[in-house]
C-alpha cells in the first residue's frame, strides 16, 4: 500500500464532507457547517485547548488522500476534529457558534501549529481497512449509525460490490477483525434506516438522523418475532427484499414518537423483550395496537404464567 508521511500546512487541508461520523443531513455540505457541527457535537473545544496547551502530537498524523480536483490540496479522511481545532487556534472567526470559547481559547493558547504531520494514501479506499478496524472494532468507537454507514459505503466498493451479500459481510467482517453476523446485522439495520430516512423518517417530531438510534434495530434484528414482523431474512442475497413497510412504520413509531415525553416501547433489552413477545401473538399485538401498554399486552401472551413456572422449577 502506496503511503507516506509529511508535514503538510493547513492551508492545504480540506474537510472531508463525505465523512461517515457526519449525519446524513450534514454531508457533502459545506466546511463551514461541518465547524459548526464539529464543535456543538465533538469536543472540539477540549482538543483545541489541549493543542493549544501542549503542540499537535506527531502521534496523532492525519491520514489524506490528494485533492484530485485541486493539485497539492489533499482531504483528511481521518482526523476531522484535528484539523477543526488547528483551523480554529489559526483563526477563530470561523466559529459561527461558541464563539466566545473559541476565542477565549486561542487567545490562552501557547501554540498555533500550522503544519500538521499526515500520513498520506494513495485513494480513499486504502484508508479503509485502517478504519474499519479501529472506528468499529477498535478503541474509537463510532457511533452505531455512523459504524453502518462507513460498512454500506465498503460493500458498495470494488472489493466488495462483486461479493454476494453473504460472502462480502464474511469478507468485511476478516479485514476488520470483526464477525460476520455483527457485520450482517449492522448492513441490514442500516437497509432499514435508509428506507425510513427516505420516508422522511415518517414525519415523528423530533426524529433526525442525529436523534436515531440503530442500534434498536440492530438488536430487534436479533429476536425472532420481531424480525419476522418487519419480514426481513438474514440469510436472504437480499434481506429486505420483502419487507413489511407498514410494519416498519409501525415500529419506528412505537419506539420514537413521543406522547407527553414517552415511547410506547422503550428500546432497552426489557422493552426489546416485552415487545418480540407482543409481535408473536395475534391477540397481544391487536390488544397493544388498540391502546394497551406494552406490560397490559405482554400479560395477554401468558408471558408472565410462563415466568412464573419457570420461578417455581427453580425453586424445586
Amino acid at each position: 500500500m502506496d503511503q507516506r508521511i509529511e508535514k503538510i500546512s493547513i492551508s492545504n487541508l480540506k474537510l472531508d464532507l463525505l465523512n461517515p461520523r457526519l449525519p446524513k443531513s450534514k454531508q457533502g455540505t459545506d466546511e463551514n457547517t461541518v465547524i459548526e457541527f464539529l464543535l456543538l457535537e465533538a469536543a472540539t473545544l477540549e482538543l483545541m485547548e489541549a493543542i493549544g496547551e501542549n503542540d499537535f502530537f506527531a502521534g496523532e498524523m492525519l491520514l489524506v488522500i490528494p485533492d484530485m480536483a485541486n493539485e497539492g490540496k489533499y482531504i483528511v479522511v481521518e482526523g476531522n476534529r484535528r484539523l477543526t481545532a488547528v483551523l480554529l487556534l489559526n483563526n477563530p472567526g470561523l466559529a459561527s457558534v461558541k464563539k466566545m470559547a473559541t476565542k477565549e481559547i486561542f487567545d490562552n493558547a501557547r501554540y498555533h501549529p500550522q503544519e500538521i504531520p499526515c500520513l498520506i494514501f494513495k485513494e480513499r479506499g486504502d484508508i479503509q481497512k485502517y478504519l474499519g478496524f479501529v472506528h468499529i472494532t477498535g478503541k474509537k468507537s463510532w457511533r452505531m449509525l455512523e459504524k453502518a454507514r462507513y460498512l454500506s459505503e465498503l460493500r458498495k466498493s470494488e472489493q466488495f460490490s462483486g461479493l454476494s451479500f453473504q460472502n462480502a459481510c464474511i469478507e468485511i467482517a476478516r479485514i476488520i477483525g470483526s464477525k460476520s453476523p455483527y457485520v450482517k446485522k449492522l448492513l441490514v439495520s442500516f437497509m432499514l434506516y435508509q428506507i425510513i430516512e427516505d420516508e422522511n423518517f415518517y414525519n415523528i417530531a423530533g426524529l433526525s438522523d442525529e436523534s436515531f438510534f440503530l442500534n434498536y434495530f440492530s438488536d430487534g434484528l436479533q429476536k425472532d418475532n420481531i424480525r419476522n414482523f418487519l419480514n426481513v431474512d438474514l440469510d436472504s442475497e437480499n434481506p429486505t427484499e420483502h419487507i413489511s413497510h407498514e410494519n416498519l412504520k409501525e415500529i419506528v413509531t412505537w419506539w420514537f414518537k413521543k406522547a407527553e415525553g414517552v415511547s410506547r416501547v422503550i428500546g432497552d433489552s426489557e422493552g426489546m423483550r416485552l415487545l418480540n413477545e407482543v409481535v408473536g401473538n395475534d391477540e397481544a399485538l391487536s390488544a397493544f395496537r388498540n391502546g394497551l401498554n406494552i406490560q397490559q399486552a405482554y400479560e395477554l401472551t401468558n408471558g408472565l404464567d410462563n415466568q412464573f413456572e419457570k420461578k417455581n422449577q427453580r425453586c424445586l
